[in-house]
């Protein structure tokens, strides 16, 4: 694991957090890891959208050497990679539930505008 030293890290815990999964990508990737446990490449791929192969792949390296995602390569032809959470990883629950949350009131109250 690769992780970043603390003086490499922001001083402000949000933006420390921000640092390591700011990108839509890597949010949707954690939403998809919770909702679905261990993935294959494809299936995130597949799961996510209109992600490309190369985006996907760099938010994954870099979620991995961040210690969020755990990649496993297995000795097979073709070779198979599957992609979990680390115990790192899984303590971003409640920040994605709390996004859920949100979202979630967000649009219940544009309905009641509407």
């Amino acid at each position: 694991m690769d992780v970043r030293s603390l003086n490499e890290l922001p001083a402000c815990p949000v933006e420390t957090t921000l640092a390591l999964i700011g990108s839509k990508w890597q949010v949707l990737i954690l939403r998809d890891l919770f909702l679905n446990g261990t993935m294959r490449f494809k299936e995130l791929q597949r799961s996510i959208g209109k992600v490309s192969q190369k985006v996907l792949t760099q938010n994954l390296r870099t979620m991995e050497e961040a210690g969020i995602v755990r990649r496993k390569v297995f000795a097979e032809v073709p070779p198979r990679v599957e992609y979990s959470l680390t115990d790192t990883g899984q303590t971003l629950r409640p920040v994605i539930d709390a996004m859920w949350a949100w979202g979630e009131g967000y649009k219940e109250q544009l309905r009641n505008w509407g």
